[in-house]
């Protein structure tokens, strides 16, 4: 009986062994998707912000739409660790500061995209369940700017960009008067009209503007839906004008007691009323016509005179349409369907190192020339070292390169069956090839940096920073007067900014920057900033994770630039924000050669690097040693108005929202850091609740 007992307590314990052992991997496995799909919602939401508010596409739509799908197919799987306000369930984009907005009467939404012909026939199929008789339109997908028109009693009153989609856009009415082809008043009078419009810049006209400004020796444009889109934003509407913008309608929102009952039909009505509508659209009922009609559009758009990324399949009835309705993000009644982008096999010529204006070092193939899309490829990126060692790629190897849109092509695909026996791996340097400063891999171990205090490839975003409002605040050298001087080859080193007042009656000469009034108050500004605070001059140098806020504490515990260039890790960690990765960035910022040499010329040169203890401004300390977090948009002060607040009054503002956070002052629009303060229980504040807790 006793040795029963004791294999029956044997195989508890066993197992309990094996429940704690899948309770393990089962946290891991949690923690890595979390992980992974914050990962990608922070890169979609970063890739949104450059396409629709900067109008700079940083890749391929190929290769945003396959980093959407794979968060799609994420959140769908787990739906509970799928972010609230994920850029799947919202349109991208946001109101851009320097216009005026409105509300959307209707909602601009995008389209779902679809990759294959399955996809298609999986969306008629669902339609065809609720309506068998459907008829569908099969338009180009015009690559532009969405824009939403108004007509009040047959005269244009109102033009909109998508904004955010769903509740406001910016004005730009002006600037769409400037646009021969949109209708200033109709050929018969419409009480209320909405229309979608994709303002687009034809092939022809991108040419003739790059040749103009190649003839002025300005910087030439990236392709012609970001020149449109860049154009639109203009505050002159006479450049608007003279750019020569086009535009399609391909879209009813609202007309108010018209007849007709379908889509093709409203097109016919408002190319009577004036307006270009949708090109060469296709009605049709079965399947078959359907992808016919999709082939049609994919053999004609090389030899149209505007960028089409694809082609969009929609309901034809306007009843139908209102009855399938929508969801927060795209309506029900329409996909569009996306090409795949034009693919060349090449060979590699060499692999090289590029350095960046960031210090981001990326792998570039260098390619035997090869048409692709109407346009010659010779070199491609390769993104980082993961990617280049998924890839096996080597030197002499025949690859697969496709160009998407007008970003950079990248290589997809290496035919091994052609390698050659000798041909080596490739490494990313451990050296940066233009300074030969050690190089780093951040971001999570996916990207190489170049560490160089003063590496050349980085100098013009360095400075750019290092004058930046948060940094030294040197006003009138920003990213277009740092570029002139560094063309002239009158800044060399960071430090170069402190020696342009050697060269005033040159810059005044050359006029590059401006005539003797801008110079002189150009280098009055860079003179004013010797005499900054101990903590901009910290956060100007643009050490890898020392924002403003963290300067602040560290010249608290260091006190001028020797005490801070001597100090060890373990010293640092003392200080409030400065965990092990941030105290190791600033001791081994400060071990480099070319760091070293940069601050004596700064000492020099006369710039204040000691902390003096008078310049914190005396308040009331209510908040003393409370650690506080910023989010959204506050009702009567900037964000960093209210930091300021903070600071005076004892307390700390952190980037993010953490266990040793003590109070999020959230405002409009709060996003993941309301949500993650939420989980952690934080106690969330409104303005008037931080103002309150001062008296």
């Amino acid at each position: 009986m006793e040795n029963l007992d004791q294999v029956e307590l044997f195989k508890s314990d066993a197992n309990q062994d094996d429940t704690d052992l899948l309770q393990e991997q089962q946290t891991t496995h949690n923690k890595a998707i979390t992980n992974e799909i914050q990962r990608l919602t922070a890169e979609v939401e970063k890739l949104n912000q450059a396409y629709y508010d900067l109008d700079a596409p940083l890749i391929s739509d190929a290769e945003y739409d396959l980093l959407l799908r794979r968060l799609q197919d994420l959140e769908a799987k787990y739906p509970e660790f799928a972010v609230p306000d994920s850029p799947t369930q919202h349109v991208g984009g946001q109101v851009a500061s320097q216009f005026s907005s409105a509300p959307h009467r209707f909602p601009m939404l995008s389209l779902n995209d679809v990759f294959s012909t399955q996809e298609v026939l999986n969306f008629t199929q669902n339609i065809r369940e609720q309506y068998p008789d459907v008829t569908f339109i099969v338009e180009q997908k015009i690559d532009g700017l969405s824009v939403s028109l108004e007509y009040q009693s047959g005269v244009l009153t109102q033009a909109l960009t998508r904004g955010d989609g769903v509740t406001s856009g910016e004005i730009v009415t002006e600037n769409v008067r400037q646009i021969q082809t949109v209708p200033q008043v109709l050929r018969e009078p419409v009480n209320d009209l909405v229309l979608r419009g994709e303002i687009y810049m034809t092939k022809q006209r991108f040419a003739q503007i790059n040749q103009q400004q190649v003839e002025k020796g300005e910087k030439k444009f990236a392709n012609p839906r970001n020149s449109a889109a860049g154009t639109l934003r203009q505050l002159d509407p006479n450049i608007v004008k003279e750019r020569g913008l086009s535009i399609f309608i391909f879209n009813v929102q609202y007309w108010e007691n018209t007849s007709d009952q379908s889509h093709h039909a409203a097109l016919e009505h408002l190319e009577k009323l004036g307006f270009p509508i949708s090109p060469d659209y296709f009605i049709c009922q079965t399947d078959e016509e359907i992808l016919t009609a999709i082939e049609s559009i994919n053999q004609a758009r090389a030899n149209l005179d505007y960028g089409i990324d694809g082609a969009v399949i929609k309901v034809d009835s306007l009843a139908q349409r209102e009855a399938l309705g929508s969801t927060s993000k795209a309506p029900r009644w329409a996909v569009a369907y996306k090409y795949p982008p034009e693919q060349q096999q090449t060979l590699v010529l060499d692999l090289i190192a590029n350095v960046g204006r960031t210090g981001r070092i990326t792998p570039m193939a260098i390619l035997e020339p090869v048409v692709i899309d109407q346009t010659t490829v010779s070199r491609a990126t390769l993104h980082n070292q993961d990617y280049i060692n998924t890839l096996d790629i080597r030197i002499g190897d025949t690859v697969t390169v496709q160009k998407g849109g007008d970003i950079i092509p990248g290589v997809v695909a290496v035919d091994y069956k052609k390698r050659q026996p000798d041909a080596l791996p490739f490494e990313l340097p451990g050296h940066c090839p233009i300074c030969g400063a050690p190089t780093e891999y951040l971001d999570d171990g996916a990207n190489l940096y170049c560490t160089g205090s003063d590496c050349p490839a980085q100098l013009a975003r360095k400075i750019e920073y290092f004058a930046s409002k948060s940094a030294m605040d040197i006003e009138g050298l920003g990213e277009s007067t740092v570029e002139r001087l560094l063309d002239k080859g009158h800044l060399n080193h960071l430090s170069d900014i402190y020696r342009l007042f050697e060269k005033r009656e040159q810059l005044i000469s050359e006029g590059d920057i401006g005539r003797t009034k801008r110079v002189d108050n150009l280098l009055n500004a860079i003179e004013k900033s010797k005499s900054n605070t101990f903590d901009r001059f910290i956060t100007a140098l643009g050490i890898h994770n020392i924002g403003p806020q963290t300067a602040k504490n560290i010249v608290e515990y260091f006190s001028d630039i020797d005490l801070l260039a001597n100090a060890k890790q373990e010293d640092l960690l003392s200080v409030p924000d400065v965990g092990p990765t941030s105290a190791q960035a600033i001791v081994d910022y400060f071990a480099q050669d070319q760091t070293r040499a940069l601050i004596s010329d700064f000492k020099a040169l006369g710039l204040n690097m000691v902390y003096d203890n008078s310049q914190k401004i005396q308040e009331n300390q209510v908040l003393q040693d409370l650690r506080f977090v910023l989010t959204g948009t506050l009702p009567t002060m900037s964000r960093s108005e209210a930091q300021k607040i903070i600071e005076n009054h004892g307390g700390n503002v952190s980037s993010s929202v953490s266990t040793k956070t003590d109070y999020v002052v959230a405002g409009e629009n709060a996003g993941s850091k309301l949500t993650k303060a939420q989980q952690l229980n934080v106690k969330i504040l409104t303005e008037a609740e931080l103002l309150a807790m001062l008296e």
